[in-house]
């Protein structure tokens, strides 16, 4: 718009005036809905979004939980079990400490016989070093036939000098479950056993073990797809010096990670589990999700929840309040219900449906649908926080609560959001993963150990079979998650 000076528009008339007027109400609103969104942008952290604890800088906000304070004492409950260092029965070694003279008169004891014995024991590592052991094939000429013979060695010996399972599957644990970064490693393994293996052999002992694994993680992509319940989630992972994508799918007892250069629905069909799974998928709602009708869906509570304290906290709307306390009384009364219950009374359901209808109709009448501007544009119009929260809320109520009908579905999608921790912690330990086929032996290794953990295997164990060939296969899960 041109600058107009007193007299100028001391001149103009009146249609004109009005159109200036409505041309700067127009810039008015779009400034107005630039200040919001930028501190709304501002406002934001780990405890009212989705944004990761580490962006809240050295200031971090107190939390204000909508959780009811819990009535137990702190530290451990009954019935708790301990872990406190108990006496073994055969120590491996003993050290008799004697008595050879009284302190009082400087007797000679040496000879007199103990009345009694008090035991200490110190648990303890020995000193650290590499065993060595050589392998000689013998050849013998048969007396029979004058053939050379020539003894066979295993088959895991292939070199004159090489590093053997044990020491390769604490180098595959320290990259990939300790997520140490390589010179680190070889720099312990120096400081440890004198031996200082080289990066490349590292890597290669990771990428062997990960090929070993390719059947384990076929199980488990099965078994996902069988299963009732499972989570999703996706993180941006830099892969070769570009954005690509992490994606998890995730029960109590199976784990399964996926490095891929798409978000949405390309990645989903790539990774093949999503698309022929037939139970209830747990999510943060990304849309992509949604596009699978092969299944039922979840959303997590979690995430509502800390939307629901911004929109409470930034725009001041009290509705927002409301559904967030509606929705923690609701998971108070599913974690009391018996223990053989399956969901709900009908009679509650329908009392907490009718509460969670009331709240959304208020959130609607406090956040009207936008006004039509008069340049118009392609695609949906702009929408506030609030009215895009009340619009998925109201669209996807029957997932939302479903954790209220079926206790089979979670509260929230933690589950998977804690599988996606570590590996974003790798990140930020490494900065990102150089080529691609990196990022997926790490994503295999990091589903096969994630899995054993789950179901209670040695993690260092568990490596070292792989590397023999012998990898930990699943167990069948017979029930639901």
């Amino acid at each position: 718009m041109s600058d107009f000076t007193n007299e100028q528009l001391a001149e103009l008339d009146k249609e004109s005036l009005i159109g200036i007027i409505l041309e700067l109400r127009q810039i008015i609103i779009q400034q107005a809905a630039r200040i919001q969104a930028l501190e709304d942008q501002l406002a934001k952290n780990s405890h009212n979004s989705g944004k990761p604890p580490s962006s809240d800088g050295l200031k971090k906000p107190q939390p204000k939980s909508l959780r009811e304070k819990g009535k137990r004492a702190n530290g451990g409950q009954k019935g708790h079990q301990g872990h406190t260092l108990e006496m073994v029965a055969q120590p491996d070694y003993i050290e008799v400490h004697t008595v050879e003279e009284c302190p009082h008169c400087q007797a000679d004891l040496a000879a007199v016989v103990a009345e009694a014995v008090e035991k200490r024991q110190v648990f303890d590592v020995p000193p650290l070093r590499l065993e060595v052991t050589e392998h000689q094939a013998e050849s013998k000429c048969c007396p029979n036939c004058g053939q050379i013979v020539n003894g066979t060695f295993p088959s895991e010996v292939t070199q004159p000098t090489q590093y053997g399972a044990r020491l390769k599957a604490q180098a595959v644990y320290l990259q990939v479950y300790q997520l140490l970064p390589l010179a680190r490693i070889s720099e312990l393994f120096a400081d440890f056993y004198g031996h200082k293996p080289s990066e490349a052999l590292l890597l290669s002992a990771s990428h062997t073990a990960a090929q070993q694994v390719v059947p384990v993680l076929q199980m488990i992509k099965t078994q996902l797809v069988a299963a009732e319940v499972a989570h999703y989630d996706e993180s941006g992972l830099r892969v070769a010096g570009k954005l690509h994508w992490l994606h998890v799918i995730g029960t109590k007892s199976l784990t399964y990670y996926a490095a891929h250069a798409k978000r949405g629905q390309k990645a989903l069909w790539d990774i093949g589990i999503l698309p022929f799974f037939r139970g209830r998928a747990v999510h943060d709602a990304w849309i992509s999700y949604f596009q699978f009708k092969n299944c039922l869906h979840a959303l997590c509570n979690a995430h509502h929840l800390r939307e629901l304290r911004f929109i409470f906290e930034q725009y001041q709307q009290s509705w927002a309040q409301e559904m967030a306390q509606l929705l923690v009384a609701i998971k108070a009364e599913v974690e009391g219900a018996p223990v053989d219950a399956n969901s709900l009374l009908p009679e509650r359901i329908a009392h907490y449906e009718q509460c969670y209808d009331a709240i959304i109709q208020r959130g609607l009448a406090a956040n009207p649908p936008p006004e039509q501007t008069a340049l118009l544009k392609r695609g949906p119009k702009k929408q506030s926080p609030p009215k895009n929260l009340l619009d998925r809320l109201q669209t996807y109520k029957a997932e939302t609560l479903a954790f209220m009908s079926d206790f089979r579905v979670p509260f929230d999608n933690n589950l998977a959001e804690r599988d996606v921790r570590m590996v974003k912690v790798k990140q930020k330990v490494s900065g990102a993963f150089r080529t691609t086929e990196g990022a997926q032996a790490f994503c295999a290794l990091r589903s096969y150990i994630s899995t054993v953990r789950k179901q209670g295997g040695s993690v260092i164990q568990a490596i070292y079979d792989a590397l023999l060939g012998q990898p930990f296969m699943p167990a069948v899960q017979e029930q639901a998650e």
